[in-house]
C-alpha cells in the first residue's frame, strides 16, 4: 500500500526506527558483499525478508519469556485500534495512524462492542433512572 504522505508516529516508535535503522547499518557493514539491499526495515542479518514463520515464532517466544497473554502479531494491529478508540481518537485519525487504505476498515474495530464499553454504558443509563 503506497502513502502519499507519511503516517504519524509516536516519538517513542520514531526512536526505535531510528535504534533499528542504526543496528541494521552495522549488519550491512558486517555482511559486507553478502548484503542484500531491499530496502526493508526489519530485515535478516544479511538484509533478506523475515520470514513471516520466523517472525510469529520469535514474538511467541518474547510473549512466553515476559508471561504476557498469548496473540498473535495480527492482533497487535487490533489492540493498537482498540486503544485509540477508547482514548476517544476519531474514526479518520485512527485510520491515518493505523495505515488503514478504507475508512470501513477501521470503522469495523470502533463499531465492535468490548465488554468494558457495554458495562459502561450500561451503568450511564441506570443512572438515568436513579
Amino acid at each position: 500500500m503506497s502513502h502519499t504522505h507519511a503516517s504519524p508516529l509516536l516519538g517513542v516508535v520514531r526512536e526505535a526506527l531510528e535504534i533499528q535503522r542504526d543496528g541494521q547499518k552495522i549488519l550491512r557493514e558486517e555482511a559486507g558483499k553478502g548484503w542484500t539491499d531491499t530496502g526493508l526495515v526489519f530485515t535478516t542479518r544479511s538484509g533478506k525478508p523475515i520470514e513471516p514463520r520466523n517472525l510469529a515464532r520469535s514474538f511467541a517466544r518474547i510473549v512466553e519469556t515476559h508471561k504476557l497473554r498469548p496473540i498473535r502479531v495480527h492482533d497487535l494491529r487490533h489492540t493498537a485500534a482498540s486503544l485509540l478508540k477508547k482514548l476517544g481518537v476519531a474514526p479518520r485519525d485512527a485510520m491515518e495512524i493505523l495505515g488503514h487504505s478504507r475508512i470501513s476498515v477501521t470503522m469495523e474495530i470502533y463499531t465492535h462492542g468490548d465488554g468494558e464499553s457495554r458495562e459502561n454504558a450500561l451503568k450511564r443509563v441506570t443512572g438515568l433512572f436513579e
